[in-house]
Parts: C-alpha cells; sequence; structure tokens
C-alpha cells in the first residue's frame, strides 16, 4: 500500500466533519443581495455547488445562491437515526425535499436545502470507475487530489451494525464475490464504502466544504430561487455574455425580482467571472430555458424569448431504473439506518443496496434494492410552466428497451436470491422467503413493469459535448457554465455523489488555473 493511500485510509477511518475557521456569511434576506457584484456566481448550493464555492472563493469573491434553507438545525437531516424522515415532510415551497413525479408516473424527490441531496441521501461514498474517468476526459492526478480533499474533510469509514453484516453476507451468499472489504473505488464484488455519517453519526454534507474556502469572500444567499440569467449582447461579435441572475423568494410569497451582478472587465463589456449553474439535473436544464436556451419552439410556446437555439438541452435525461423486495413483510419498530455495503456485479451492470427506511415516526421497513447501472433508455425535460420555484415536466422512459427490460429480470432474480439468504431468515428470525417459490422470468417481467422506481440518480438535460465543452462552458455564451450531474451521460460509481462532490472541487482548481 503506498504512503498517500495508506494516509487516505487514515483519514477516512477518523474523519469527523470538517471544522475549518467560520462558515461564511449566510442570509436569506433577498435585498442584502440585490444590485451587488461578484466575481462568480454559482447557482445551487447542493453536491456539487457548495466545493465549488468554496474553491473560488480561494482567489475571488462568490454568491452561492440556494433555494432551500440552512440543513444545521434538522435532526431529521443531521443525526443517523433519524435518517430518511426528512424525506416523509413534503410541501409546496420550505420542505428540504421537492417531491416530483416523472411523466412515467414514477415518485422521485430533490433536494431543496443547502447542501442539496448530500444533506437527504443515505451518504454511501463511492468514487467512480476509472473507466468512467477516461470517458469524460478528465486527467488523473487532478480528480484523485480532489477526491482526496473532500474526502479528508467529510467521509468516514462506516461502523457496521448487525443490518450491515448481514447486508453484506446475503449479497455473498447470492454470488455477489469477491468480498472487498471497506474500499473507496468502484470494484466488482461486496463491499463496504465510505460515508457522510461521521463515527457520532452526525452527517457531514458539502455544505460543510464551505469552511475550507475563504469565507470573507462568500456570501450564501439561502431560500432564493434564481429566475434566469441575464445576458449582454457582444456588439462586434454578437455572442452572449452571462451578466449575472435575476432571483425570487423560493417561500411563494412574492414574484418580485431581484438581481445580482458580475464583475465585469474595466472598459469591457466582457465579464471577469462566470455564472455556474449547479442546481442539478432538474435545476440547471430549467434554469437554461428559462433563460432563453433551449429550442425555439418549445420556448415559443411560453414567450420566453429566444437568447439561443440549442436544441440539446433537456435531451439525455436518464435514471437508473430499479425495484426493491422488502425483506420483512411488515414495517416494523427498528431504527432506520442509510446503507453501507453495496454489491456490484454482472460486469458492473448491476449494482444492489440495503439500508432501513423509515415509513413513520416509528415504523420502518427494510428494502433490498438494485439497480441497472447503464440504461439505454432515454428521456426528456421541458417546461410545464415559467415559475422556476416548480417543477418541470421530466420523461425517463424507464425500461423503454428490449435491454433494460431482460436487465430488470436479471435483477429480480438476484434480489429473490438475496432476500432467500440464510443471513436475512436468521435475522429475521423467520423463513418467509426461503418457503416461496422463485418467480418465473414472465412473472418477473410483469413485476417491472409494474414496480419499477428511481434509485435517484437520475442525470442528464445538459451533456458535455452536447450542450457544455469539455470546459463546461455553455456553447456559443460567455461567462456562463453548468457544473453538476446534468452534464453527465451516464452515473459515475456505485452511486453519484463522490463524483459530484470530486467534480466542484475538480473544475474550481481548474478555473483558478485558467485564471
Amino acid at each position: 500500500m503506498g504512503f498517500s493511500l495508506h494516509l487516505l485510509l487514515l483519514f477516512v477511518h477518523s474523519a469527523i466533519c470538517f471544522s475549518g475557521q467560520t462558515f461564511p456569511y449566510m442570509t436569506s434576506d433577498v435585498q442584502e443581495v440585490s444590485g451587488r457584484f461578484f466575481d462568480y456566481i454559482v447557482v445551487g448550493g447542493g453536491t456539487a455547488g457548495c466545493p465549488l464555492a468554496a474553491t473560488l472563493s480561494e482567489k475571488f469573491s462568490v454568491l452561492l445562491v440556494e433555494r432551500g434553507g440552512s440543513p444545521y438545525e434538522d435532526p431529521f437531516i443531521m443525526d443517523t437515526k433519524h435518517y430518511g424522515l426528512s424525506l416523509l415532510q413534503i410541501d409546496e415551497y420550505t420542505s428540504v425535499a421537492q417531491s416530483f413525479v416523472s411523466e412515467d408516473g414514477i415518485s422521485n424527490l430533490r433536494g431543496r436545502v443547502l447542501g442539496g441531496s448530500s444533506a437527504l441521501n443515505g451518504g454511501f461514498y463511492s468514487r467512480a470507475s476509472e473507466g468512467f474517468i477516461e470517458k469524460v476526459g478528465w486527467d488523473n492526478e487532478g480528480v484523485r487530489d480532489a477526491y482526496e480533499w473532500v474526502e479528508s474533510r467529510i467521509i468516514s469509514k462506516p461502523d457496521l451494525t448487525p443490518w450491515s453484516y448481514v447486508a453484506a453476507f446475503s449479497f455473498l451468499e447470492a454470488g455477489i464475490f469477491p468480498y472487498n472489504g471497506f474500499s473507496l473505488e468502484h470494484i466488482p464484488g461486496t463491499k463496504i464504502g465510505g460515508s457522510l455519517f461521521d463515527e457520532q453519526g452526525k452527517r457531514c454534507l458539502s455544505a460543510d466544504l464551505l469552511q475550507a474556502g475563504n469565507p470573507t469572500n462568500i456570501t450564501v444567499l439561502l431560500n432564493a430561487t434564481v429566475n434566469n440569467v441575464i445576458f449582454h449582447t457582444n456588439c462586434t461579435g454578437g455572442e452572449k455574455i452571462a451578466r449575472g441572475i435575476r432571483f425570487i423568494k423560493s417561500d411563494g410569497s412574492s414574484n418580485r425580482t431581484y438581481e445580482a451582478y458580475l464583475n465585469q472587465q474595466p472598459g469591457n463589456s466582457s465579464t471577469l467571472g462566470d455564472v455556474i449553474l449547479a442546481a442539478g439535473a432538474l435545476g440547471s436544464p430549467q434554469i437554461l430555458l428559462l433563460s432563453g436556451i433551449g429550442p425555439q419552439e418549445h420556448l415559443n410556446n411560453f414567450k420566453i424569448p429566444l437568447v439561443l437555439d440549442l436544441k440539446e438541452v433537456g435531451e439525455g435525461m436518464q435514471d437508473n431504473p430499479g425495484i426493491a423486495v422488502l425483506a420483512d413483510s411488515k414495517p416494523q419498530n427498528r431504527t432506520p439506518e442509510p446503507p453501507k455495503v453495496a454489491g456490484i456485479t454482472d460486469d458492473f451492470q448491476i449494482i444492489i443496496e440495503a439500508g432501513i427506511l423509515p415509513v413513520s415516526l416509528n415504523a420502518t421497513v427494510i428494502p433490498i434494492a438494485a439497480k441497472i447501472a447503464f440504461p439505454e433508455s432515454v428521456g426528456k425535460l421541458e417546461l410545464n410552466n415559467t415559475d422556476p420555484r416548480a417543477n418541470p415536466s421530466v420523461a425517463f422512459n424507464y425500461l423503454s428497451s428490449d435491454k433494460d427490460r431482460a436487465q430488470c429480470v436479471k435483477l429480480g432474480q438476484l434480489l429473490e436470491r438475496v432476500v432467500r439468504s440464510e443471513s436475512i431468515a436468521f435475522f429475521l428470525g423467520s423463513n418467509e422467503h426461503q418457503n416461496k417459490m422463485m418467480s418465473t422470468e414472465d412473472e418477473l417481467r410483469k413485476h417491472c413493469k409494474n414496480n419499477v422506481r428511481t434509485f435517484y440518480h437520475y442525470h442528464g438535460g445538459c451533456t458535455k459535448g452536447s450542450v457544455v465543452d469539455e470546459n463546461y462552458r455553455v456553447h456559443n455564451v460567455e461567462g456562463l457554465k453548468v457544473i453538476d450531474g446534468s452534464t453527465f451521460l451516464e452515473s459515475p460509481g456505485t452511486n453519484p455523489m463522490a463524483t459530484l462532490l470530486m467534480l466542484g472541487r475538480y473544475q474550481g482548481v481548474k478555473i483558478l488555473e485558467g485564471r
């Protein structure tokens, strides 16, 4: 084991939520920010946006705009014993999770809180594969440095509970070999991943990384939703230049708009920095469309003035379809528990996890869930209306390809092997599943059709190559970038969180080097 890897494992084993000097200034008063100028404006204080803002603040002034509030006073977010409860309390404007139903009829959620989905999810941390990094075109050294920057601050090696051991043994019984122990890498077999939850059971999240920047250079505007990007047209070349943003209060109390701007170069219409969209796979393409960048015909339907006819905005939407089975047929009063063990099998095509999820304040279930890692089915995002607080319309077209339907049958067969394991029977004190007949392929096809669900790993809409270039700059627009999961053509690793955290740091460093 090399020295740097050994040091990393020490960091990960003992990491407690990063505590730097101070948090940056945070406010929900839109008038405090209205009319001010910044070197960079980052839209979305989520998984990628927070490490990005922290990195840029090392040398430049940054405005970070988050449509939700602070997570730090919410025990449903911060304490592992309350894992999942924040997803049960949903409202239109203020809940930390915003619900949406895709055009496929599948219920889903998106983060609406500082820290984004890293404040809501199971906290399972696993890097992208080497193949993914090569395909995307990142440099290995920069990626490694960015991962380690994140891991040394907010990632821990989890303590395993009885259920964690049961999950690991059940995966092995089902044939998911080898057993890899603790690993941050995306490798075949059964493994323990890193975790956002520290040794005290406290959730670390991307917002903690704001302490790693220069807090005097960051202003965090909470509870404000960006309506659109402000543009200026270059008189000589006719190129569009991003100049700032318009935003409104998130709580639905007012539609009054406010503005914040990028600093300009003296005697020049060009800006010094960028407006950077990090609002996620739904938010970033939605903001581009509301700003007049997208298919002209679609924008005309909403009387949005055209800035750039870019037909690919909203295209390439994907979600990783999954199915789940309940290890226990009835809810019990077990303590909620995020997944700590994953199984990666079928040549990386299938990924399986198992946690304990609440269905109410005093009842939980144990879903064993698996996803198709590389689905063929592709969907599309469009506007429903011009309210930036409302969800856009998105279709993922789950299982619309023959390959995906065949892969889902494999998921079902794997799940049945896992749930019938001796380990789960011993844990439950029941042979309930072992006494059932294995499902036929036809039964599993019907089960997939009727029970396909999200794995919350959706991506696309501003894909790299189609909407943004290799530097994540929106084609033919100066001063506008997209840096988040909307740029991905596929979901990286066991799940995308680790790579989104890395991406914010990695691209922030690239921007600093470029300046």
